[in-house]
């Protein structure tokens, strides 16, 4: 019987060692891809910014940070993992990227633009796939290099500078606090009910999340682009509540293949004095079924309970009712 005890005690802890050792090895995986990312969660996401391009629209010249970050975000999946990505190419960079891509196996979801009047004119790629990290970034480096997006594999923090914008009255407005990155105060804003995607979750660092972001551009004035993440039956009002505020709609389309609930992402543009901008899109905002967001007015009694306790209910029950609107 010790024996027997004995062997089970040898079986599991090798069994658990083994474990640890499965464990993706995240440096090796910066390496292969050719830059270095770091640990959001349980995600290894690394950033692509595409510094080599000066971009303009309507004269303001695009911080990366604004509107030209790309980035790929690998994350466990027993034992192998799942990535998904955003890489920002030029209209010269897409079918050599494309190309290689397909190839090895990588999957592309989307090609579309995010901005209108961009001077060059840049394009969206996004990509996943599903198997070994590092044959992964393996792959996805050798179709990136078929593009001039910039990969040292360190890059040097950027100092940081105060932004020429009162940050403050634009959280109270907006009701999220926001982060300053490379020039731009950047927002992220969960959805209200999880996203999943060939039956993953997604979480908000693989691109789940409402994106805002604001670049001054002086006289009290910001930039502002980035995109809301959206249910089919929030497109329109969403889009409403937008164009109502003086922001334009540069965009509509999808990320995800198999995303559950379906999913929307609709860009936006707009050059105006801050706090106007601010609340335009806090106005798109109350649309939106957002994690932690109230019940809204209007809802029926059945929903307004499981927008309340979104975690007892299913993602489809929270999706349909995050739908209603006022």
């Amino acid at each position: 019987m010790r024996r027997a005890i004995a062997v089970f005690v040898a079986s599991a802890a090798i069994l658990t060692g083994s474990a640890v050792l499965a464990a993706p090895d995240w440096g090796a995986v910066g390496k292969a891809l050719g830059r270095e990312g770091s640990m959001q969660g349980d995600v290894y996401r690394v950033g692509l910014p595409r510094t080599d391009l000066r971009v303009r629209v309507d004269g303001v010249e695009i911080k990366p940070a604004l509107a030209l970050g790309g980035w790929l975000a690998f994350r466990p999946m027993g034992s192998e993992a799942m990535v998904m990505g955003d890489l920002v190419l030029t209209q010269q960079e897409i079918n050599p990227v494309m190309a290689k891509l397909s190839e090895s196996g990588i999957t592309i979801t989307a090609v579309h633009n995010h901005l209108l009047r961009a001077e060059p004119f840049t394009l969206y790629m996004h990509v996943a796939g599903r198997g070994d990290p590092v044959k992964l970034a393996a792959a996805l480096h050798e179709a990136l290099a078929l593009s001039a997006t910039p990969m040292a594999l360190t890059t040097a923090a950027a100092p940081a500078t105060a932004l020429d914008l009162d940050q403050a009255a634009i959280e109270k407005t907006l009701g999220q606090k926001g982060k300053v990155n490379g020039g731009v105060l950047q927002f992220s804003a969960a959805r209200g009910q999880p996203v999943k995607d060939e039956g993953m979750d997604v979480p908000e660092s693989m691109g789940s999340a409402i994106g805002i972001n604001m670049q001054p551009t002086g006289g009290g004035k910001v930039a502002t682009t980035g995109d809301f993440v959206l249910t089919a039956d929030e497109v329109n009002p969403v889009l409403k509540a937008l164009r109502a505020n003086g922001i334009e709609v540069t965009a509509i389309h999808n990320h995800m293949l198999a995303d559950e609930p379906r999913l929307f992402f609709m860009h936006f543009w707009a050059n105006d004095e801050a706090g106007k901008v601010a609340t335009g899109l806090r106005a798109a905002l109350d649309k939106v079924s957002l994690a932690g967001g109230a019940p809204k007015a209007g809802m029926d009694p059945q929903c307004k309970e499981v927008v309340a306790a979104q975690k007892q209910h299913s993602a489809d029950e929270v999706a349909k009712c995050g739908q209603q609107q006022e």
